[in-house]
């Protein structure tokens, strides 16, 4: 799969007390849209007996986003190695196109019975591989 994109509006409970959005509410975005990937596109037997954890979030911010702007939420897997996969999130504003956040976070695949890393299979890679970037490993 390529890219996995969404779009949300601002909410007045998004915003923190410059009445821009909240920097965790970005956080929880990112862990949002990450999530709602995984689960949209591996089937559920790829699913059984795994569970992603974060590792690393590395954020930079950008612009800033206010009560009712509509923003789009896209994330694709930039490379996986091992247990670890590094994913890129980027948030727009819908209107401008304007660059709102970068984020580049490493999870890790674990066993959900033993919690500990368990290696990203090949399937698993396939089914979110970047059509375009050899580098996905």
């Amino acid at each position: 799969m390529e890219t996995y994109n969404k779009t949300i509006t601002v909410m007045a409970d998004d915003l923190d007390e410059l009445d821009h959005v909240n920097n965790v509410r970005y956080v929880q975005w990112i862990q949002d849209i990450s999530k709602e990937h995984w689960l949209s596109a591996a089937p559920p037997e790829m699913q059984k007996g795994v569970i992603w954890v974060v590792m690393n979030h590395n954020i930079t911010y950008k612009n800033s986003a206010k009560l009712n702007d509509v923003i789009t939420i896209k994330t694709h897997i930039a490379k996986s190695k091992g247990a670890t996969s590094t994913r890129v999130v980027e948030m727009y504003l819908e209107k401008t196109n304007q660059l709102l956040l970068h984020s580049v976070t490493t999870w890790c695949l674990l066993n959900n019975k033993t919690l500990k890393p368990t290696r990203i299979s090949e399937t698993i890679k396939k089914v979110f591989m970047k059509k375009e970037n050899p580098e996905v490993q």
